[in-house]
């Protein structure tokens, strides 16, 4: 954990300063620190121009709080306090809200020009300072609102939602609480086990749901009986509970308080295989639908026979997709359209090939995401949004009023080799295997780029197996 949080720099939205000098207060962030690494965050944080007018400039006395400064300049400073510490993560959460406009595009381009040297995390209001992301993420409190009692709160990882969940005062409550774990449905499987047959098709289905019933119990019952002492901080000191000594988590895994979840994927590959059609087909978008309320129901039926908070989640696959899709064509063969890549489509989105603009795929995908309480997120691809704030904002505004959770990826390349700065390609090599090749010179030594990719729901930069990569390859853009 030690190691964990000296990776982090966080500035909150409201700047927190102790009495003392300026340098003392830089020095909070790093207290081996040197003149050089302090002025040079303090450069970077732009707060270079008013402390050169203060007198004693680092040696100025900050009054506590620092009510001597105003609103701009403590959260420079709280800035540049975080960039003294040299961390892999910064995390500015609505930091730069009491900046003018100008300052705080000074602000963005300077950190952005440290992209290569740590991950940034903006939490923001203004769209300007989001412009230059690699990929930007909307919740829609409107929506959530609508969905979840009239609840807003934060995911778990980059998907996975809570159930709501009431405490013996009748109050919500979210932070605190855990998932018991998923074990995922491939639907594909289920409807080409089928042979295109709908009455088998159901029929296998409550087979296979019988199995991930099966499979999700043994997760549930291999966390009952554990007592609290196995990890102190989790169970113990509040980080999900405070149980006594020798207390057993039990209570925790039933009524509510935590979920487990029943994952999916493949719905895109099951409904064109059953159907012949897309689920974006108005002909076979209910067929979709209903076994969306399949797998909700199973999940009702379940929690009401056992006290688990049993959910249907949107699993985002990530590697996985890729050993889903060979063991489907070492059992049915390549069938066009179905099994004929090395990725399926995750959850119930789009397939990521089919042409559809970020407005009518969001619209579409959102009454899905209402069948996926246990968590889902949609997104779309989009180009270089830098110099296009009012499209960014315009799909913000269409997230905002149409569905609960989603997300804008672009693409963040860079090649060590020549300094290209753009988009690193995915081309085929003479082994016919998936490589990264920079359009420039030529350069296909993944030690010596920098790719940046949304893998699931987040970004990835470790680069990815095969059927990840084809998937990747073959995304459209959406705007």
């Amino acid at each position: 954990m030690t190691e964990l949080r000296n990776m982090i720099g966080i500035v909150p939205q409201k700047a927190v300063l102790f009495h003392g000098s300026i340098r003392e207060n830089l020095l909070w962030g790093n207290e081996n620190a040197s003149e050089q690494e302090i002025e040079q965050a303090i450069e970077i944080a732009q707060a270079k121009e008013f402390l050169d007018s203060k007198e004693g400039r680092l040696d100025f006395t900050v009054a506590q709080g620092g009510k001597n400064l105003s609103g701009g300049q403590r959260q420079r400073l709280t800035i540049a306090r975080a960039l003294v510490r040299k961390p892999e993560i910064l995390i500015l959460d609505d930091s730069a809200s009491a900046l003018d406009f100008a300052t705080d595009a000074k602000l963005r381009k300077a950190i952005r020009q440290m992209a290569d040297d740590m991950t940034v995390f903006i939490v923001s209001q203004r769209t300007s300072s989001i412009q230059y992301a690699d990929q930007i993420i909307a919740l829609s409190e409107k929506i959530m609102k609508e969905l979840k009692e009239g609840n807003t709160y934060t995911c778990m990882g980059c998907r996975s939602f809570l159930t709501v969940y009431k405490d013996e005062e009748g109050k919500p409550k979210f932070y605190g609480r855990f998932n018991q774990g998923v074990v995922t449905l491939n639907l594909v499987d289920v409807a080409c086990s089928s042979g295109g047959n709908m009455e088998e098709f159901w029929k296998i289905m409550d087979e296979r749901l019988e199995l991930c019933y099966t499979a999700l119990m043994c997760r549930h019952k291999r966390l009952k009986g554990t007592p609290s002492d196995v990890a102190p901080i989790l169970w113990q000191n509040g980080a999900l509970a405070r149980l006594e000594k020798g207390e057993k988590i039990d209570k925790l895994l039933l009524n509510g308080y935590s979920t487990i979840s029943l994952g999916y994927a493949g719905l895109c590959e099951t409904v064109r295989f059953m159907t012949g059609k897309s689920h974006t087909d108005p002909e076979a978008t209910p067929f979709a639908l209903e076994i969306m309320q399949y797998l909700n129901d199973a999940c009702a039926k379940w929690r009401d026979e056992t006290s688990i908070a049993f959910s249907l989640y949107g699993t985002p696959l990530e590697s996985t997709t890729y050993k889903f899709a060979k063991r489907l064509q070492e059992r049915f063969g390549k069938i066009e359209g179905v099994t004929d890549r090395n990725y399926i489509t995750n959850s119930y989105h789009i397939h990521v090939s089919e042409e559809i603009d970020a407005f009518e795929k969001l619209t579409f995908e959102s009454q899905f995401q209402k069948l996926s309480p246990g968590g889902a997120i949609s997104y779309v691809e989009v180009p270089d949004m830098q110099n296009n704030l009012e499209a960014v904002l315009a799909v913000m505004k269409h997230i905002y009023n149409h569905i609960m959770y989603a997300e804008l990826n672009t693409k963040s390349d860079y090649c060590q080799v020549c300094g290209y700065n753009g988009e690193i390609q995915i081309q085929k090599d003479e082994h016919s295997k998936l490589i990264w090749v920079c359009p420039h010179c030529g350069n296909t030594d993944q030690d010596k780029m920098n790719v940046a990719r949304r893998t699931c729901g987040y970004i990835g930069t470790q680069f990815w197996n095969q059927g990840r990569t084809q998937e990747i390859a073959e995304r459209v853009l959406h705007l």
